[in-house]
């Protein structure tokens, strides 16, 4: 009974996580008249105090402080910055210059970007149904490539810096709260230099309205609240319910940018998600497959 009552408070913890992240949009694009970079200025300001508040109400505050006294850590934790910080950047870039659709298609892609990543880095060898999955969403980006003119950079950006990052992150024995704290610490300098000399009228928090100024506080519990919950579905279901999970977020995205945004999703566009939304079905088959193959294995030991 206990645990599938750990499942249903992950299976509900990663539901609303996921909803969080694909509906996080619709929040960016009310601030569509700042700059990117200020955006993301504020979002590393007022994520980290409120990281700080929950760190030491679950008393965490002594693991931050190991981490940085640990060099090894804290140098797998900068480059970590650079991919996170990178990716939020592009991303938030994308929502308020049209191209939603573009991250959409990013985060669709980004299962498959970690399963080559996993043959590149990690020595995993590709099964047949896998390696059809990467061929069919490769040729969707061929066919835009083909019928555009143009890669599509930034679903290509926004898959691979979030797969290397969670590739890294793996390596890196930080739990995902400190770890996320230690990286906004390292943003921080870089966002109140950039609110000091930024000549945006938006940047002297005392000269916006209240309602402006809490959206921009509004940035720390959006970032912080799906990471939390994310972790804890994460510790509670298995790694295949959780990967079929993670399409809700690009798939609200995909509404988002089409019903709330405005964005055009043409028949080019949609020939190119399709051969990526056949790539993940097969990615999908294959884990269920494996996941089967596993438990039977598991079965006949016993």
């Amino acid at each position: 009974m206990r645990n599938n009552d750990s499942a249903t408070t992950g299976l509900l913890a990663g539901v609303v996580a996921f909803l969080i992240w694909g509906l996080a949009p619709l929040y960016f694009n009310q601030l569509q008249d700042m700059p990117a970079a200020e955006i993301l200025a504020h979002r590393s300001i007022w994520s980290l105090g409120l990281a700080l508040i929950i760190l030491l109400f679950i008393r965490k505050l002594p693991d931050l402080i190991a981490t940085l006294r640990d060099g090894k850590k804290m140098r797998m934790l900068a480059l970590t910055t650079v991919l996170i910080g990178s990716n939020w950047l592009v991303f938030i870039w994308a929502i308020n210059n049209g191209h939603l659709l573009d991250g959409s298609l990013g985060y669709y892609i980004n299962p498959l970007i970690n399963i080559i990543l996993g043959v590149l880095f990690l020595g995993e060898k590709l099964r047949r149904l896998q390696w059809l999955a990467v061929a069919l969403a490769s040729i969707g980006i061929a066919y835009e490539l083909w019928q555009f003119g143009r890669v599509p950079v930034i679903a290509l950006f926004v898959a691979g810096t979030f797969a290397l990052y969670g590739l890294v992150r793996k390596r890196a024995p930080v739990d995902s709260l400190t770890g996320l704290t230690i990286e906004i610490l390292y943003m921080l300098p870089v966002a109140l230099i950039y609110l000091v000399w930024s000549d945006s009228p938006t940047s002297n928090l005392l000269s916006n309205s209240w309602e402006l100024n809490g959206l921009l506080v509004l940035a720390g519990p959006i970032t912080l609240i799906p990471l939390l919950l994310f972790t804890i579905a994460a510790r509670r279901l298995n790694l295949s319910s959780l990967g079929f999970l993670q399409y809700i977020g690009p798939s609200l995205m995909l509404v988002v940018a089409t019903q709330a945004l405005g964005e055009p999703f043409s028949e080019g566009k949609l020939t190119t998600f399709m051969f990526v939304w056949l790539g993940l079905a097969l990615y999908s088959i294959d884990a269920l497959a494996q996941k089967r193959k596993l438990h039977l294995q598991g079965k006949a030991t016993l």
